[in-house]
């Protein structure tokens, strides 16, 4: 089974940790891989910040980028401009 998850929590479907898991993270990204991933990821992070940032005691929208874009080097300022073109 895949390490899936969906809002409005954002744990995996297996392991029941923050998502993406370190199962998930774990997976190799080379640039190709990273490539498959920023469309896909972009619009999980999108949902992920509506449904995150309400939640009491729960992550800012930087954090929440650079969570779920985990795979990418980006600096606060650079998760702050992803996070403003997401909300």
């Amino acid at each position: 089974m895949a390490h899936t998850a969906d809002g409005p929590l954002w744990t995996c479907d297996i392991c029941g940790q923050d998502w993406p898991c370190p199962t998930l993270r774990a997976t190799p990204t080379d640039a190709v891989r990273r490539a498959t991933l920023i469309p896909e990821f972009s619009r999980i992070t999108r949902r992920a910040i509506r449904d995150l940032r309400g939640q009491p005691g729960g992550p800012d929208p930087v954090a929440i980028v650079r969570r779920f874009l985990w795979f990418l080097p980006l600096t606060d300022e650079e998760a702050r401009a992803v996070a403003l073109r997401l909300r």
